[in-house]
């Protein structure tokens, strides 16, 4: 097994680490016992990942001493809905769960977002676990303490800022899978480089095959770096009030863009890639940046095998976005990049700015 990293998040009364290794799910129980001993649980995850992990977490943590219940959602974007959060509930009802009981959230990051949710609001919160399956959960999503449901106006509207008690991130689950999740899961990664570690944007350039061909040693590195790119911004601004905005590098234009697709056309690691590329042509208009930036980006993003423009009408895509919770007086707020390596936030007030950042990045 491989040297196990701990990544903390120092939160105060709210503090917990990130633990990156591989072959952790077996020691899901002791892991999970050693902050809530001998409590009821609830599993929440969908029926492919329940059917590959479900049975080895389960059993690890009944032999830590906890009674253990399994419930399934739908796979897939459409699954974070007010409906399915309500269905979760339900479980939690039939399953006897008070506010001692944990939920574990084992999957991507539309169950770590989903059970998340439930979790937060479910008699005023229960404890969560973050077992996270997938490449984008493990290195963004299951980590910071936002979880949310989608409304069909737009993603992520309704939803809190709620921290797990632990995330336990097992390298060895991203082994198995497919490919297209994988390369969705590194636009997550290049976004940490692009906004706050050059180093980290060249160690994908030059890893790139085999991190794609999901060797254990570079995977670690991605995880453990970005988990601790994004805990040193959660640790100074919790609530996204300043400084967590930058991680939302590329998401203004990639949540319209999966919202316009109706969250089955584009996974999110392809929209955000899509969104990157204009945030940074974008960026270039401004003169933040330079050409042979945007360039570099969009390089990477092809060899990855990830899309850096789509077709969508321009009037629909302006009406989505200005959905976004990122929108505030009327001024949509973009995370714009300096260079490679570093980011700020802009208010950007003409539609005719964007409408020209978008046909600079999609020209190629």
């Amino acid at each position: 097994m491989t040297t196990v990293a701990r990544v903390p998040v120092a939160l105060g009364n709210r503090s917990y680490q990130i633990i990156v290794g591989d072959g952790l799910l077996k020691q899901a129980g002791a892991l999970c016992g050693e902050l809530l001993p001998g409590r009821r649980v609830m599993i929440v995850a969908n029926p492919a990942v329940n059917c590959l992990y479900g049975t080895t977490v389960s059993t690890s943590l009944r032999k830590a001493g906890f009674q253990v219940a399994n419930t399934e959602v739908r796979a897939g974007e459409r699954a974070k809905s007010l409906r399915q959060a309500a269905g979760l509930y339900g479980a939690f009802l039939r399953n006897q769960m008070d506010r001692r009981s944990v939920v574990i959230a084992l999957g991507g990051g539309v169950i770590g977002d989903l059970a998340g949710y439930a979790a937060a609001t479910f008699l005023r919160g229960l404890p969560l676990v973050q077992i996270p399956t997938t490449l984008l959960a493990q290195v963004d999503s299951s980590v910071g303490g936002k979880v949310a449901v989608n409304l069909p106006e737009g993603k992520n509207l309704v939803g809190a800022f709620y921290q797990p008690a632990l995330v336990v991130a097992d390298v060895q689950t991203l082994k198995s899978l497919p490919a297209r999740q994988m390369r969705a899961g590194l636009a997550e990664v290049v976004k940490y480089g692009m906004i706050a570690d050059r180093e980290l944007f060249e160690y994908v350039e030059t890893r790139l095959d085999s991190i794609l061909r999901a060797e254990e040693e570079p995977l670690a590195h991605l995880v453990t770096r970005s988990c601790a790119i994004k805990a040193q911004v959660v640790e100074q601004d919790e609530r996204e009030e300043g400084m967590r905005a930058i991680l939302n590098f590329g998401h203004t234009v990639g949540h319209a863009l999966e919202t316009q697709g109706g969250y089955h056309r584009l996974l999110h690691g392809e929209a955000i890639a899509i969104g990157m590329v204009v945030a940074t042509a974008l960026s270039m208009n401004r003169g933040l940046c330079e050409r042979k930036d945007l360039d570099r980006l969009r390089t990477l993003l092809t060899r990855i095998g990830l899309p850096t423009k789509t077709s969508v009408d321009m009037n629909s895509l302006l009406r989505t976005v200005r959905y976004d919770k990122k929108v505030r007086n009327q001024m949509i707020y973009f995370v714009l990049t300096k260079r490679i390596g570093h980011a700020m936030l802009a208010a950007i007030s003409d539609p005719g700015e964007l409408r020209a950042a978008v046909r600079a990045a999609w020209s190629a």
